[in-house]
Order: structure tokens, then sequence, then C-alpha cells
């Protein structure tokens, strides 16, 4: 179900509050070495709002804008270079895999306005999802269970259960069958 954007005003004490998370990610998050200390990342994610669980991956590369707007479940990666861009909230499920150089964009700007105010809606992520490499996932999206986002899509437009979607703008391309091992 598509989000709706709402015009977004960014606060004295938000500003404030992501000068001090900036600090923390280029000073004490990005130079920890990509095979180690996925622990002392998370503990700084969590520190600064995010609800995310110790069994989750975050790479040092992976940028992510406001953890405060950010919740993530289980065994979930957050490969390298991602880049979280969680002006509104980003709900991403367990069992998910963000590939490498992937945008999660919550915002944007409202260009029926000549003042072109900056407008933001949440982004959802459902179980069991791979988003491919070099993605673009569009503000108010929501990509349901199951589904893959094969690599350099562009997705503006909900995603349904157990497919697979792709292309620019993204359309289902068949649908996703899972083989017993």
């Amino acid at each position: 179900m598509k989000q709706k954007k709402q015009i977004l005003y960014i606060s004295k004490k938000e500003k404030l509050y992501r000068l001090l998370w900036d600090f923390c990610w280029l000073f004490l998050f990005r130079p920890t070495p990509r095979w180690t200390l996925n622990s002392w990342r998370i503990f700084l994610l969590r520190l600064f709002g995010a609800e995310i669980p110790y069994s989750s991956r975050v790479l040092p590369s992976c940028r992510i804008w406001a953890p405060w707007n950010l919740t993530v479940g289980d065994r979930t990666v957050l490969g390298d270079f991602a880049n979280i861009y969680s002006m509104a909230k980003i709900n991403i499920g367990s069992s998910v895999s963000i590939s490498q150089g992937t945008f999660l964009c919550c915002g944007s700007h409202d260009i029926s306005s000549l003042s072109l105010p900056l407008i933001a809606a949440p982004i959802r992520i459902e179980n069991h999802v791979w988003i491919c490499a070099d993605s673009m996932i569009a503000p108010g999206v929501t990509i349901s269970e199951g589904s893959v986002i094969a690599a350099r899509s562009n997705v503006i437009d909900d995603v349904a259960p157990w497919v697979v979607s792709g292309g620019n703008p993204s359309k289902q391309l068949r649908i996703r069958k899972i083989k017993d091992s």
C-alpha cells in the first residue's frame, strides 16, 4: 500500500542530533574493519535510536541518515555502500539482504510547489526480501514478503509478495518459486 507523502520540517534539535550522529559515523562507525566489530556498529546505531538486533549485520560503509527512523529485523544485512536515507521511518523485516550500493530514499521535493518543500514518506520492506546491487527504492514504497528486486532497478511502486521485479521503472518479471533444499 503506497504511503502518503508529508511535508517535512527538520527542527534545530534534529539538525543537532544529526550532526552528532554524522560525527559518530565518521569517527567511530565508518573506520571499523569490515570483518569485525559488527556488535560495536549496532551498539552505536542503537545508541542513536535504531531498533536493530545484534543478529543483524551492518557493514561500515553503509550510510544511515537518521538511525532513530530505522527498524530492522533479525538476520538482516545492510551491505557495503548502502545508503539508508531515513528522513521518514524505514522498517526492514527479518532475513532481508540489502545489497551493496542500494539507495533506500524516504525523501524528495514537492514539484507541485515552486518553493519545492521537502516531503517524506516511509519505506517498508517485509521478511525474506533481497534487494540486489545498486537498486533505488522510492519514498512510500512497500516491498512485500519474499520479493527479489533485480540489480540496478528503480522501484517507484509497491511490489507484490514472492515476485522478482526489475527494470527502470521496476515491473514484475516473474513469480519467485522456492525449491526445497
